[in-house]
This record gives structure tokens, sequence and C-alpha cells, in this order.
């Protein structure tokens, strides 16, 4: 049941831009759960972000030496509630049409049978199931599962993990009644029911996406019935009516539709205005991916994924375990300098002119490997080496795993397809967008939209409404274009081989 979050748990939120009129006309509310912070934001008819109502809490994973990445989901609820308190409170709302989620993919999380959490959110970079994956894939046909599910045998998805879990943790396995994740905790504890969309389905591994349902081969495999899992629906299909204490709390959203949770990776497709072969998307947060959305669902190459929006639409794309966790990583391992001082320095090195070859899987590999034991190298550093070469050297092997992305994903877009980038760690360093776009050897065009997840999951409700007819229908403008170099783009390439080779030793 909700309560009220004190003074103190709320010190984290704050609020992007200047106030706001005392009242607004029909607006949409998105809220994004992500991996690091919760965010909700009010959006008009047009998808345009509403300045001064924005408002975000962070938050971090709780990590383990053994490989364990796991948030706890009051906590994240709790996190959800203070943004929505923040918003609720603001200058009156008006009226709101209808409220978008989006939430990480591939988070495990389960249900007691009241619906209270009787286990942690194990999350995507959560590895410790990395030899019950090898187990699946040495007993089962990985290519025909691969092509009905979308999803590899790897340690981010549900198959792997919920053996792991049945056998590392049985007295948590033993109190769970159902399986589902964040988005499903959140209508359950909202509304008293939920489903699961079929786009967050699509990113557990145990969905058949051809026939909507969820894979029969693959939940067995996994070990659990299929009445352990929520029902699937589609994106469209809201709730209204909250549960009186959270009525009583917003009343402004007390008959407001609330539509399912659907997956990040496809709000921030949606939000980059990558909504067709004509666009892949570039997105570097947390971790890296590359994706492009297509109509009909498409037989996904080896190293790749294959992802729903929803019964109309589908992603292709691959998605690393490493992007801005390198960076983070480097920034409090090393001595460095400060944001401006370090990207001045990387702007000045020359690219793969350190003698280093990185293998960047501070997490494991996903795309296109799909090794969920893999862990990072990092091999030719001498007594001259500097910090900035090794930082140098991290970001430039990110960006060789995305080439080998690119090189998978780039035949299933249409031949003129510009590469849309979007995501904070990118958005701060034109250092590194210009290594990634020299490494592709493809022009890469950063996003205007600096909250690229959230506005998706405006668009999704807004078009779910009816207020838009087409995702595509309203697009925010481009910013600065990075140009490859040839020279570069060469001597890249001759880096990913010498990547390949470490990666094959090792």
């Amino acid at each position: 049941m909700p309560g009220a979050i004190g003074p103190g748990r709320l010190a984290n939120a704050r609020s992007a831009g200047t106030a706001a009129p005392l009242q607004w006309p029909a607006m949409v509310i998105a809220l994004d759960v992500g991996t690091s912070s919760a965010r909700a934001a009010l959006y008009d008819p047009a998808g345009r972000p509403v300045t001064g109502r924005f408002y975000q809490v962070q938050y971090e994973p709780t990590t383990t030496p053994d490989g364990g990445v796991e948030h706890d989901a009051a906590r994240l609820l709790e996190a959800v509630g203070g943004c929505l308190d923040r918003l609720h409170a603001g200058p009156r709302l008006g009226e709101v049409l209808g409220v978008g989620v989006t939430t990480f993919w591939h988070g495990l999380l389960g249900f007691d049978a009241s619906g209270r959490p009787a286990t942690p959110v194990y999350m995507w970079a959560d590895s410790r199931s990395a030899g019950d994956a090898a187990l699946l894939r040495s007993a089962l046909d990985e290519e025909t599962l691969h092509a009905r599910t979308g999803c590899h045998l790897h340690s981010s998805y549900w198959p792997a993990k919920l053996r792991w879990l049945a056998r590392e943790r049985p007295s948590d396995t033993g109190r769970v009644a159902r399986w589902g994740s964040f988005g499903e905790y959140l209508e359950l504890t909202l509304f008293g029911d939920a489903a699961t969309s079929l786009s967050m389905a699509s990113g557990t591994g145990l969905l058949d996406q051809e026939r909507s349902r969820w894979d029969a081969e693959a939940v067995a495999a996994a070990g659990v019935e299929e009445t352990q899992l929520f029902r699937l629906g589609d994106r469209t299909q809201p709730r209204r009516g909250l549960r009186t204490a959270w009525a009583e709390r917003w009343p402004a959203l007390r008959t407001t539709p609330w539509f399912p949770a659907v997956g990040d990776g496809a709000a921030s497709s949606v939000g980059s205005d990558c909504v067709d072969t004509r666009r892949i998307a570039l997105n570097v947060g947390t971790s890296a991916a590359l994706r492009v959305v297509t109509g009909a669902p498409v037989a996904p190459p080896r190293g790749l994924w294959r992802y729903c929006i929803d019964r109309r639409l589908s992603m292709l794309g691959g998605a690393t375990s490493e992007g801005g966790n390198v960076y983070a990583w480097c920034r409090e391992t090393l001595k460095l300098p400060d944001d401006a001082g370090l990207e001045a320095a990387l702007e000045l090195l020359p690219p793969d002119s350190h003698g280093i070859t990185v293998l960047p899987f501070l997490a494991g590999e996903r795309a296109p490997g799909w090794r969920g034991d893999r862990r990072a190298a990092i091999l030719g550093l001498s007594l001259g080496t500097t910090a900035i070469e090794i930082v140098r050297a991290a970001l430039e092997a990110v960006a060789l795993r995305l080439a080998l992305v690119y090189a998978l994903l780039g035949p299933h877009a249409a031949t003129d397809h510009t590469v849309v980038a979007s995501g904070g760690a990118l958005g701060r360093s034109r250092a590194w967008t210009q290594i990634i776009a020299d490494a592709l050897g493809r022009p890469i065009t950063w996003s205007t939209e600096k909250e690229a997840t959230s506005r998706g999951a405006a668009l999704l409700a807004l078009h779910a409404l009816g207020v838009l007819d087409d995702l595509g229908a309203v697009q925010a403008p481009l910013s600065t274009t990075f140009q490859p170099d040839p020279a570069r783009h060469a001597r890249y390439r001759e880096a990913l081989e010498r990547q390949r080779r470490l990666y094959e030793r090792v």
C-alpha cells in the first residue's frame, strides 16, 4: 500500500527548467524507470516536454563480487512515487490524458502469493547465471529457439536466471507465486492486477514472438510453469481506476488511463524518431545498443536480438554490456582530470596510438558473442602508459564492439539510413562520438532530445490514445553530425582485428 515519502527520501529529486504556468491544457505523463534513476515528465499532445515539469530520483543497483546486480523493488517504487508526488504537487496539472510507462528490459522479479516482492529485481547485467546459460546452449537447439524468441541463451535472459535461482536461492524461489518485471509490480501495486506487455515479454527469452504467446520450450527450459507468468497484453490496453490510497494521494490521476510498461529500448527508439528502417538508433547510457525498427518480424541473425514494440512493430538490434559503465569505471579507478580536461586530453590523442588492446567486458559480453562469462582484459601496458591512454583505449574498445554489431545490423536498414545517437554518455563527449563514427565508418548525428526514452513513452501513450495517428508524425530536430575519417576508420579496422585475436586467446 502507498505511504508518504519523507522529505529526506525526496532530497535526491530534482526539477529541470523554469517555473510552469499555473495550469496546462491536456497533457500526458511519461514515467521512465531506468537502471540508475526514475523520471516523471509532462508532455504536450505534440510530444514536446513541458518546461519545468521534469522530476528525477536517482538510485544505484547493489552489486556483488560474484557478478550480481540487483535492485530493491520497493526502493524503485518509492522513487516512482517521489517523482509523481513532485509532479502532482507542482502547478495544477490540468487534464492528464494518460500515463505512459517504460522500464528496463530483462529485469526479473519474483512475487509472493500476495503480490509482494519475494526476491530482488535481478538486472540484465547480473552474470551469475552464465554457467546455466552454457548448459542450456549444450542441451537445446539455440538456433531455432533464437528464431522464435529473438533471444540468445544468455545470463541476461530469464531461462538461465530462473535455473540459477532454483539451484542457488531455493528458499526465495519457494515463496514465489509468479515471475515478472518491475513494470508488472508497479501496475499490480497501483491497480491490484497486472499484465505483461508484449514489449516487456519479448525481452525475457520466454516469448514466442511470431505467435505472441509464451514459448512452451523456453518456459520448460527455465524450470517454471506458464501459470507462474503474468498474462500477456499489448501496450495499447490501459488500466483505469487507481486503488483508493493511491487515488487519494494523486487525485488528478484517479481515473487516468495508465498504459502497460514497454521496454526502455523500444521507448528510446521511438523517442529518437527511429521508427522505421530509414534510421538506426544508437544509444549509449550505462550500456550501449544499436537498433532498427521493422514492420513484420525479421529472423534475427546470430549475434543480434529481436524484441517487440507491440504486435505490429519489431526491433532488430544488439546491446553490449559495456557503455557508460566503462567510462565510469575509468573515472573511479584512474586519477583523471575533470570532465572538461579529460575531454580535451582525449581529443588530442591520435586514434589507436597507445599500443593497448582492451576487451571491455566489465559486466560480461552480450552482443555479438553472447558470452556472459567473459571478463575484461587490458593488453599492452608499459611503464610509459598514461591514464588518459587507458581511457582512450577503453572507449575505443567499446566503439569496436559496436562496429561488430553495426556490421550485422546495417544490411537490415535502408541503404541511405541515418544513425541517430542519444544517451547521456555520448551527449557529454564529442570525442567518444567521433571515435564511434570512425569505428563504424558511418556518420553519426546527435538527437536534440536529451530524454529520448521518456519522450518515447509519451509518444507511445499519445499514439495509443489516438492523439497521434503515426509515431513518426512529430519529429524532434537533429543536431551535430560527426563525419567518419577514412584514415581513422582504416586504423580502427586494424585495431578490431587485434581485439579479435585477443578475444580468441582469452
